[in-house]
């Protein structure tokens, strides 16, 4: 693994960035003029913008403008090319609106649509304002537009909640996520009202409705957060995407975000309680994150649940957890936080009076390497809690396969035939003996070890090690058939055959290790690509469902069912169900939009494991995945 000071980009990181060049130089820029209420001047900063650009000899075309009647927003209108508006026949009455045609058939450099969240006519092209923009965007026209707070998707329940009113049009939240540019207006509480009340917003008798509703200050204050907030995720946003492309490894502490480090050992889950009580207090995003390395592989089934469980409660506290892998966990986890962009990592207190405190005289621990490797990131260590509650094991049962592993009757196979190895080399080389020097016999001896090593691992190899010492001096040295030794010098030999054959075991198989984990990326990333390449030719819904369905089967084995929706909403569930399915279940995962069955919290002790399909507007469909290894479920990934 390359070092700290290799400030190379992830190659994985570089490839996603270099696929979204060409899709972004064909599609047009976006820009958002976003505030918390109607009034704060959301319009005006845009047009007296598109002002500037024409004053710059840039082409600005306005696509349509809400003035709401206010002067000094229609006083920015002059000099701007407008697009005539459609009218359309509605209920007896005409309606003028946004005329998409003639936008694209006029293709200017930038054009302005307002009220992004707008809800066009019935009998439109598309729905919502907001589609009008996607497609004009992958013309390739810039677009300038204006959005408020409480019309994002993910916030209606709570706008909803505060101000008592419920707002209908509203935009995905992946639109102004995916926004080139978000410029935030805003103005403070007081005066906001004091524009209300001077006619600035509404006309004097909407004003006064407005006032005593949507418009309290307390309804002001908090719309004000949030918008604030949902400003500072986009350029939070913007901040990791520009440290990746410029290859930028050192921690910008831009918001203070926290990574919990999950150890091996008991009381793991103190750590994560502290970590997810901290970033509430300071109101920061947290992360957590567990380094797998070749010797925690080896653990037994009961530490293995441990771990996991510790990860499931991270991440029902609202981390975002990951399960890393690398030879050494302290600079995995540097290059995880760079990566996350997060300035403090929270770790647990090393065991007082464990062998390593003791031989190092100062505590050692994973804080200490942490800190030697990146003296600017701040670490807390948290301490042991003498009483609390311990977690539930996993509830997803290990096969029998995994509940073999990790002991050493599950490699019992290995240690037997380094024996066998050992007897081999051994019966291989006494015939040679007069023909070979000794030396030319260690070094079959220390092939023999290696061998071992490629093949069973680190267990048998140091065993392949110590017998192999064994019988050169029993066999090789004189006195022959004993284990006295007349010459001192061979000690020395005996202590070098040793210490080489245990360093070659130990490395052969952290190589092994490395390329098992770079071999399982590899599989996964060929999936994904031959699933995208399977996507782009399907045409209809259910040659979606049909490939996803396979590709979860290659994945995870076992059984999988994609359920798509029909026009009401109701899962369209195949003629013969599988055994153990319950369309109960997976129905009411498609109305809670929450994860149940087999390896959550809900209806644990089902079979299968049922997964909501989001879209951005609603639920489409829910997985239904009965897995051949249902502790693959488990792991973040």
């Amino acid at each position: 693994m390359a070092s700290t000071a290799d400030n190379r980009p992830d190659p994985d990181q570089l490839l996603a960035a270099l696929r979204g060049e060409p899709q972004g130089a064909r599609r047009g820029r976006l820009r958002i003029y976003f505030g918390a209420n109607a009034g704060v001047g959301k319009t005006f900063a845009m047009l007296g913008a598109a002002q500037a650009e024409r004053a710059a000899g840039r082409e600005v075309v306005v696509g349509v403008i809400e003035t709401h009647g206010r002067r000094d927003t229609a006083a920015l209108l002059p000099g701007l090319e407008q697009l005539p508006l459609r009218e359309v026949p509605y209920r007896e009455q005409v309606l003028r609106e946004f005329d998409l045609d003639a936008a694209l058939a006029r293709r200017p450099a930038i054009l302005v649509v307002d009220e992004l969240a707008h809800s066009n006519v019935s009998g439109s092209r598309h729905a919502k304002r907001w589609q009008d923009v996607q497609e004009l965007l992958a013309a390739g026209i810039e677009v300038w537009s204006a959005l408020n707070v409480q019309h994002l998707e993910s916030l209606n329940g709570t706008v909803g909640a505060i101000t008592g009113i419920r707002v209908h049009e509203t935009v995905p939240d992946t639109v102004l996520d995916d926004a080139d540019e978000v410029v935030l207006v805003d103005v403070t509480p007081d005066e906001l009202t004091a524009r209300l009340k001077a006619g600035k917003v509404y006309l004097p008798q909407q004003a006064e409705r407005a006032a005593q509703n949507f418009f309290r200050k307390g309804n002001l204050i908090a719309l004000r957060e949030i918008a604030l907030r949902r400003t500072a995720e986009h350029v939070g946003d913007d901040v990791r995407s520009y440290r990746v492309e410029q290859s930028i490894a050192p921690v910008w502490n831009t918001e203070g975000a926290l990574l919990a480090c999950i150890g091996p050992r008991a009381g793991a889950e103190q750590t994560v309680r502290s970590a997810a009580r901290l970033a509430g207090q300071l109101n920061v995003r947290w992360h957590a994150a567990y380094v797998e390395t070749p010797r925690l592989q080896r653990l037994p089934a009961a530490g293995r649940d441990r771990i996991l469980s510790v990860i499931r409660l991270a991440e029902a506290l609202g981390a975002q957890a990951a399960v890393l892998t690398g030879s050494d966990v302290a600079q995995v986890l540097v290059a995880h936080a760079q990566t996350l962009n997060c300035a403090t990592l929270v770790t647990g207190r090393p065991v007082a009076g464990s062998w390593t405190s003791r031989l190092t005289g100062r505590g050692g621990g994973l804080a200490r390497r942490l800190a030697l490797r990146a003296p600017t990131l701040d670490i807390i260590e948290v301490g042991e809690a003498g009483s609390a509650r311990q977690l539930p094991a996993s509830s997803a049962p290990a096969s029998p396969e995994e509940a073999a592993r990790g002991g050493w009757q599950a490699h019992w196979r290995g240690y037997a035939l380094a024996l066998g190895g050992c007897l081999a080399i051994t019966l291989l080389t006494l015939p040679l003996l007069s023909l070979f020097d000794q030396a030319n016999i260690v070094m079959l001896f220390l092939l023999a070890t290696v061998l071992v090593a490629l093949k069973f691992g680190r267990g048998p190899a140091a065993l392949a090690a110590v017998l192999n010492v064994a019988a050169f001096d029993y066999f090789f040295v004189v006195p022959r058939l004993s284990f006295n030794v007349s010459d001192a010098q061979y000690l020395v030999t005996f202590g070098v055959m040793l210490l080489v054959g245990l360093l070659i075991g130990q490395l052969t198989a952290g190589l092994r290790f490395q390329a098992r984990i770079a071999a399982s990326r590899e599989r996964r990333a060929q999936s994904l690509f031959e699933l995208t390449r399977e996507l782009s030719a399907a045409l209809v819904d259910s040659q979606v469902a049909e490939l996803g369905q396979a590709a979860v089967q290659r994945n995870f084995g076992g059984e999988a069912l994609v359920l798509m929706t029909d026009a009401r909403g109701q899962l369209r569930l195949p003629a013969a169900l599988p055994p153990g399915f319950d369309a109960s279940v997976a129905d009411w995962t498609l109305r809670n939009g929450q994860p149940a069955g087999l390896a959550t919290a809900t209806l644990s002790a089902q079979p299968w494991h049922y997964l909501p399909l989001k879209a951005p507007m609603r639920v489409r469909g829910v997985l239904a995945l009965r897995p051949g290894q249902p502790r693959w479920l488990l792991i973040p990934e």
